[in-house]
């Protein structure tokens, strides 16, 4: 994985006023830490964070943070966002070893389309949307596939279904499901209305030849 250099500028004052100057100026304040050595306060520019993280490794993306002339390799470990706007409010990197296991979430991304499960109506039910793992920084993948396409009602694929690349760990039992294929509840509701229909209507179209065969027998006497 390509590595992102970031600068950093330290001695930022902390407090929530002078966090706010600091944004209003097009920078995030952010704190450093790890690896046992004194976390340290910085900033960091808005728009340069944002290319940084805009990469497909997302996140997870290995950052080489410039750090007053001096470069650590470190990962986002914390982004907090305003609860409206969505911005960018505080930032918390990581430092991590490039040798070194790190634990990180990785998306799981849908390939294929169960045919067979929307044609009755049925839907891909998710139950992990990402995997924790261990890797080492370099290692760490952009993203887990998984082919949903042979999915149908009372199928489940679980972590195991998960192709982990050469030096990756889950974190995850594998026996936890990933997807399932179900029935919703409106679907087996139609189905049910479906099948008292077609009962109903047997059972007048019995009723029907019944009585025509009576009719039958009296015209006969």
């Amino acid at each position: 994985m390509q590595e992102v250099v970031l600068p950093l500028e330290l001695g930022r004052a902390t407090g929530s006023a002078p966090s706010r100057r600091l944004r209003l100026q097009g920078k995030v304040p952010a704190t450093v830490y790890g690896l046992g050595k004194e976390a340290v306060t910085a900033s960091v520019d808005y728009r340069e964070l944002r290319g940084a993280l805009s990469t497909e490794a997302g996140l997870n993306v290995v950052l080489n943070l410039d750090v007053a002339g001096q470069h650590e390799m470190a990962l986002v470990k914390e982004m907090q966002r305003h609860p409206l706007r969505g911005d960018v409010t505080h930032v918390d990197f990581l430092r991590v070893e490039p040798d070194s296991d790190v634990a990180v979430e990785v998306p799981i991304r849908l390939t294929g389309t169960a045919t067979a499960l929307l044609e009755i109506n049925g839907i891909v039910e998710r139950s992990l949307d990402t995997l924790r793992v261990l890797a080492k920084p370099r290692s760490i993948p952009n993203e887990l596939v998984l082919d949903v396409s042979e999915l149908t009602v009372g199928d489940t694929l679980t972590v195991a279904d998960l192709e982990l690349p050469p030096g990756v760990t889950s974190l995850v039992d594998e026996s936890a499901p990933v997807v399932s294929g179900i029935i919703t509840r409106s679907a087996l509701e139609a189905a049910a209305e479906a099948e008292a229909a077609e009962a109903e209507a047997e059972a007048e179209a019995e009723g029907d030849g019944e009585g025509a065969a009576e009719d039958d027998a009296g015209d006969s006497d």
